[in-house]
């Protein structure tokens, strides 16, 4: 009876072991990898290797998050877009504002944004998120169905604050997800998704703007009013759909795990470094106000999401100048520009997916923008200049990659949180400064902008090397002097607290 129970134990034991990662043990056979990568050397979350039972909650987790999160990702900013589209679907003649007033209603949004992270991170904490962000993409829902009876100027900038507002919630919702559902490793790649599909929405937003285009006004209803009853009722709906079906967290009950896959995901929790806890720890947000990574970061942010924000608002407008396009020409041609901020946000991340250098590769999608941005600055009109905005959109492959950079190296649920929303906030500040320093005398070429977004490129490269030279002096440090034993992940320590965690570059 004992040698069977000790055979039955044993089988027990290599099942298990089947499950378990090699996260933060490296054998001797693993040295050469360690040596290749110093990232994974000397008991450092080393490599791993997925079992297939693990693999297959990864297909479980993708086939029941990913089609609802990008469904919100996408309609959050075709949402957010709308007022772009409007431009050239009479909202101008239809209520009488001016071009400086438009500009107003562009960057009044993201003073709404902006004002609602304070609350929204204290909300964040101590709410389920799923049922959280359900109810605040209803309301978007229901003021994009205002907006459409808005006439005048003080009640269209009304609206547009509100639905800031309600937007704020979107992405650290989104951003806390996607670090708990998913290993480090992993996330470059589905941040770089939630960003692309920001490309996607735009894509969306537009067809939904050409098929308007051609209904005319209908029913004695101007187009841009169309426009936003239409995307009101598809946000009502996806709010519903949010509040019941969303996975919010690696144990959801959407997922129904198995027992096998619950200690897969705990294996999985410890990788992420993300323990969710309701109680909100001041001294993880003092410990992330005194880090100089924060602020590199947040300026990062600011100088990419001025350009995006700028060039958002004005697009359909500023393409209309580049040539005698009618109404449903801008839109046709903004598609590209979707398509290209999609395809550069997946390209950034997969490359840094692949060669494992996220700022190298910010870089380099900096470097790109640029170029378009210089493009637009330099020429006067034609194809080359259209070919200048597309470029421009590498600047969406940054964004992503600096949303990684605090997915990956940013551990300790209060301090993420923190991260994430001073993340947005910088966004929103960028967003808001963009539109501004398009001067509506300065039109077609708007040089200020320009210059202003060139030297904002220039800006984000330098954070990112820098951040970058932070890190690796840290991670240097840390695995030149290891820790005698290993800290227990239950206890939500900080990045800073947990001395095996090593910062990916």
């Amino acid at each position: 009876m004992n040698q069977h129970r000790k055979e039955q134990g044993n089988k027990e034991d290599s099942a298990e072991k089947d499950i378990v990662h090699a996260d933060n043990v490296l054998t001797s056979g693993d040295q050469g990898s360690a040596d290749a990568d110093p990232e994974k050397r000397g008991g450092f979350q080393g490599p791993y290797r997925k079992s297939p039972a693990e693999k297959k909650l990864l297909r479980k987790i993708g086939y029941t998050f990913l089609p609802v999160v990008t469904l919100i990702v996408m309609v959050q900013f075709a949402d957010m877009t709308a007022l772009a589209i409007s431009a050239v679907l009479g909202i101008y003649t239809d209520t009488g504002i001016s071009g400086s007033e438009f500009s107003w209603l562009g960057s009044i949004f993201f003073l709404g944004y902006l004002i609602y992270q304070i609350p929204n991170q204290i909300l964040l904490q101590k709410l389920p998120i799923g049922r959280y962000l359900g109810v605040c993409l209803l309301l978007m829902g229901v003021i994009m169905l205002c907006t459409a009876q808005g006439n005048t100027f003080p009640q269209l900038a009304a609206l547009r604050f509100l639905l800031g507002v309600f937007e704020a919630s979107c992405l650290p919702c989104i951003y806390l997800i996607v670090a708990n559902l998913y290993r480090r490793e992993e996330q470059t790649f589905y941040f770089g998704v939630v960003i692309a599909c920001q490309g996607v929405g735009s894509i969306f937003g537009n067809l939904i703007a050409l098929g308007v285009s051609y209904m005319g006004n209908r029913r004695g209803i101007i187009m841009w009013r169309w426009n936003h009853i239409i995307f009101g009722v598809i946000t009502v709906v996806l709010g519903i759909v949010t509040f019941f079906f969303l996975v919010d967290g690696p144990r959801s009950k959407l997922l129904r795990l198995t027992k096998e896959e619950e200690h897969i995901v705990s294996l999985r929790t410890e990788d992420n470094a993300v323990v969710r806890t309701n109680k909100i720890k001041g001294a993880q947000m003092i410990e992330a106000i005194k880090e100089p990574r924060l602020y590199l970061i947040c300026i990062a942010v600011i100088t990419t999401h001025m350009q995006t924000g700028g060039l958002l608002i004005f697009s359909a407008q500023f393409i209309q100048t580049l040539g005698d396009f009618t109404s449903t020409e801008s839109i046709l041609l903004k598609l590209p520009g979707g398509v290209a901020s999609a395809v550069l946000t997946i390209l950034a991340s997969v490359i840094a997916n692949k060669i494992h250098q996220v700022a190298y590769v910010g870089v380099f999608m900096c470097v790109i923008s640029l170029s378009g941005v210089l493009i637009l600055a330099a020429v006067p009109d034609g194809s080359v200049k259209l070919l200048g905005y597309y470029l421009s959109w590498g600047m969406s492959g940054a964004s992503a990659l600096l949303a990684a950079t605090v997915g990956m190296n940013v551990s300790g649920y209060t301090k993420k949180i923190l991260y994430n929303s001073c993340l947005v906030a910088a966004g929103t500040i960028g967003s808001f400064i963009g539109p501004l320093v398009m001067l509506e005398r300065e039109k077609p070429r708007y040089i200020t902008g320009m210059i202003v977004y060139c030297v904002g490129n220039g800006l984000a490269i330098f954070c990112f090397l820098i951040n970058r030279m932070i890190m690796a002096r840290e991670n240097k440090r840390r695995l030149a002097n290891p820790p005698e034993h290993e800290p227990d992940v239950t206890l939500g320590l900080t990045d800073v607290e947990d001395k095996t965690f090593v910062y990916k570059l």
